[in-house]
């Protein structure tokens, strides 16, 4: 799963679950639930966590995408 990444991404940025709650209007459950890999993520949690981040929702999940 990319919870994992998800929660390296917040990490790296020195943030805690509550401080990327609020910069995203995500719960801090919510954030708590996908880092440890306990659901499905919806979309539109991607695009938020991805948006804020500036990455694309493939970096935010750890995805390499091959060179075409």
């Amino acid at each position: 799963m990319f919870g994992n990444e998800i929660k390296q991404a917040r990490l790296m940025r020195g943030l805690t679950q509550t401080e990327l709650a609020k910069a995203t209007g995500l719960p801090q459950n919510t954030i708590s639930w996908i880092e440890n890999n306990k659901g499905i993520v919806n979309i539109q949690q991607c695009v938020l966590l991805a948006d804020y981040y500036g990455i694309s929702i493939d970096e935010l999940i750890g995805r390499d995408v091959p060179n075409k």
